[in-house]
């Protein structure tokens, strides 16, 4: 339990168990469960946490009421790793008002079959307040960020937006620290953490990034990740590049699945001439042995790509299959590609990834692509240079 000021208090806690975020995504800092106590005439929780946390988050909010009664429990996102206490706020306080949006309120029973929230709800929309006391929150409908039932709440007491998902990270508080920076540490796994989680939802996030443009925001209290305090500006900015799909870095990523080694000999060879085209900023990774979600976060971010693949029964190697297609489903865009396939007798990769490529909008891929065949050779050098150009171009 923390203070972030005199009748605010941070409730949250760290998770350094967890092996797998959502079980999908490596987490190897953990991750924080954010919540957050309001001490007013009236006391509102903000939030609840995982159930894996669940004993040491009650014994932080014990500790942070210091005997005082919650009056509201505000409910920003209904998903479980922040909302597994419902249950037991209710049944531990009668008298508590459950505060939400209608979606939320209404797929509440398909988490808590057993709890008659019946005449203990508030239902709030956009515009809606809450006074507290000196403290009021203000609601704001953040639908489809990255679920639809997401509010977020500004308090102008104290300028704090309460953001739910949105400008979360990756990590533990006690490993990547309480209170954010603007340095590369947070981007990176903020980074990781919105395409592969929110970036499908640009759309929404740009709706959002609208509505508290004009906010004094002093804080920006996230449900996962450090306590926003400084810089604001460079944390918006960022998402707002980001949701507009927009590459955050002028520079090419270099992406390969290769079955025996081949297709990666190729890879690094694109990388040299890269480089001797004077590219300030290259990443390459082999999709075979990295982490995915780190790889859909370089692809976002970088203005280009290029993708080198095996072919593998009469299609695409796995690796790759599996790294377009998280792109699909992520919402890549605006972006220019380049291609190469291997194949030993009838190369198939390349058919297939631009056919995934092409289901992208605005997608640019390049010709022409390049065919190996088996292993790179001498007079592959040639071929490779011209469709590092044509990339260029």
């Amino acid at each position: 339990m923390r203070e972030l000021n005199h009748d605010v208090r941070y409730l949250g806690v760290d998770d350094l168990e967890i092996d797998k975020f959502e079980s999908q995504y490596d987490v190897p800092e953990g991750i924080s469960y954010n919540s957050y106590l309001i001490l007013d005439e009236q006391v509102a929780v903000m939030d609840t946490c995982d159930g894996a946390k669940g004993e040491a988050w009650k014994d932080n909010l014990f500790e942070a009421l210091g005997g005082r009664t919650p009056d509201y429990l505000v409910v920003h996102h209904l998903e479980p790793d922040h909302s597994a206490l419902i249950g037991w706020m209710l049944n531990q306080w009668p008298t508590l008002t459950l505060v939400a949006s209608a979606k939320a309120i209404q797929m509440l029973p398909q988490f808590f079959e057993e709890i008659d929230s019946k005449g203990r709800t508030r239902t709030v929309k956009e515009g809606d307040m809450l006074t507290l006391g000196q403290h009021s929150l203000q609601f704001i409908s953040a639908a489809m960020i990255h679920w639809p039932e997401v509010m977020v709440s500004y308090d102008k007491y104290d300028g704090a937006l309460y953001s739910a998902d949105a400008f979360g990270k990756f990590g533990a508080l006690s490993r990547c620290g309480f209170q954010g920076s603007d340095d590369n540490d947070w981007a990176c796994e903020a980074r990781r953490y919105y395409f592969n989680i929110v970036g499908k939802y640009g759309v929404p996030v740009q709706t959002l990034l609208g509505k508290v443009k004009d906010l004094p925001l002093k804080s920006i209290r996230p449900l996962h990740g450090p306590v926003l305090n400084a810089n604001l500006n460079d944390y918006v900015e960022l998402y707002d590049t980001w949701s507009r799909y927009e590459p955050e870095t002028e520079g090419i990523f270099v992406a390969h699945a290769s079955i025996h080694g081949n297709t990666a000999v190729a890879a690094k060879k694109i990388v040299e001439i890269l480089r001797e085209q004077g590219v300030e900023h290259i990443a390459i990774s082999d999709l075979c042995r990295s982490d995915m979600a780190e790889n859909v976060e370089d692809a976002f971010r970088y203005s280009k790509m290029i993708v080198a693949a095996s072919s593998y029964d009469a299609g695409l190697f796995s690796p790759m299959y599996d790294f377009l297609h998280r792109l699909q489903i992520k919402g890549y865009s605006k972006r220019k590609v380049a291609l190469v396939e291997n194949g030993s007798w009838a190369p198939s990769a390349g058919r297939v990834m631009k056919e995934m490529l092409s289901e992208m909008k605005h997608v640019t891929i390049v010709d022409p692509m390049v065919t190996i065949r088996s292993s790179m050779k001498v007079n592959d050098v040639p071929l490779l240079t011209a469709l590092v150009q044509s990339l260029l171009a």
